[in-house]
């Protein structure tokens, strides 16, 4: 039949880089300036002395675990929670070109990573946590030096080294990973639509993945005695708490029929089908075509949302009926 209903498919590349990169970076210009700052303070958090805590003799026998090399070395962190999820941000890009998903994961995924940073090394200079480790770094020569008055340490090590064994709580590579690899995984359950209540236990299994890369992290970093347990639970729960508020600062919750998009794509939508610029960009409206096809896609995700919300709960149906009769 020829007046067959048909879902029609979104409009693809129409706001590519090329066409609208500049102007939508421009409107959040101040926001790109934060993240600037956000990468002074913590270099400057960094150089700074961490608090030295007290450390008497009584208290070594926790910390006398042997100095070892980084199982993930401090390197590879960077790689892990920025060019990891950059990279299925950039091939998302590619297959659906949408510049408004492009540059506000990719100002989400950053702004998760430097807060969870900043928020990291500023509690590791004032809580001064000595790590397993630590009487290795103090006594490489490993004879115990303590001062007489106050049984305090003497440490005998390179500063340097002593300076780091005062950075266990929290840890640094886990909460990083969980931030980078944490917003990954919410970008992701936007995009497979993980919560359509259609039972696909497979997306779940693809959305785990990521937090799995990021707890073994945290995992390894206990097991290379840089850290408490302590240490990694807490930078894991500090990683994912801030990637969550800042994925949602720019996309809506995974479980919404429009958790597919960002925040800013829909509002250009609206906007345009009003006639008004969007994000500072002038003269650009969208295809008509576009805007209903949005409008249906998002009609029948809440069509099949209330649609299943009916049918999962055939016994408490049951019993209205019931009460009716």
């Amino acid at each position: 039949m020829k007046n067959e209903v048909k879902m029609p498919e979104i409009q693809l590349g129409a706001h590519t880089v090329r066409s609208h990169g500049v102007k939508v970076a421009r409107a959040h210009m101040h926001d790109w300036l934060i993240l600037l700052l956000l990468i002074v303070i913590d270099v400057i958090l960094n150089v700074i002395e961490p608090f030295h805590r007290f450390v008497g003799e009584d208290m070594m026998t926790d910390l006398e675990y042997p100095l070892k090399d980084n199982t993930v070395p401090f390197w590879a962190v960077p790689i892990i929670a920025i060019i990891l999820p950059f990279s299925v941000i950039l091939v998302y890009y590619f297959i659906r070109r949408d510049v408004y998903d492009l540059h506000h994961a990719i100002l989400g995924l950053l702004f998760s990573v430097l807060i969870t940073g900043v928020i990291t090394d500023a509690i590791k200079d004032a809580v001064g946590r000595p790590r397993p480790d630590f009487f290795w770094r103090c006594f490489p020569d490993g004879k115990g030096v303590f001062d007489p008055v106050t049984k305090d340490v003497v440490c005998t090590g390179l500063q340097s080294v002593i300076k780091e064994g005062h950075k266990s709580f929290p840890s640094g590579h886990t909460s990083w990973s969980f931030a980078g690899l944490g917003f990954l995984a919410l970008y992701l359950s936007g995009k497979i639509r993980v919560f359509d209540r259609r039972g696909h236990v497979a997306k779940l299994c693809i959305v785990f993945l990521p937090l799995l890369f990021a707890a073994l992290v945290g995992i390894s970093r206990v097991d290379d005695y840089w850290h408490h347990w302590q240490d990694v639970f807490a930078g894991g729960l500090l990683g994912i708490t801030v990637s969550s508020f800042c994925y949602l600062q720019f996309f809506p919750p995974p479980y919404d029929v429009e958790g597919w998009g960002p925040h800013a794509y829909f509002q250009m939508l609206a906007e345009s089908q009003n006639g008004n610029p969007s994000n500072g960009i002038n003269g650009q409206n969208v295809q008509q075509s576009e805007l209903e096809s949005v409008y249906v896609e998002s009609q029948r995700g809440r069509e099949l949302s209330r649609a299943n919300t009916h049918d999962s709960s055939p016994i408490l149906d049951g019993m209205n009926d019931g009460r009716r009769y």
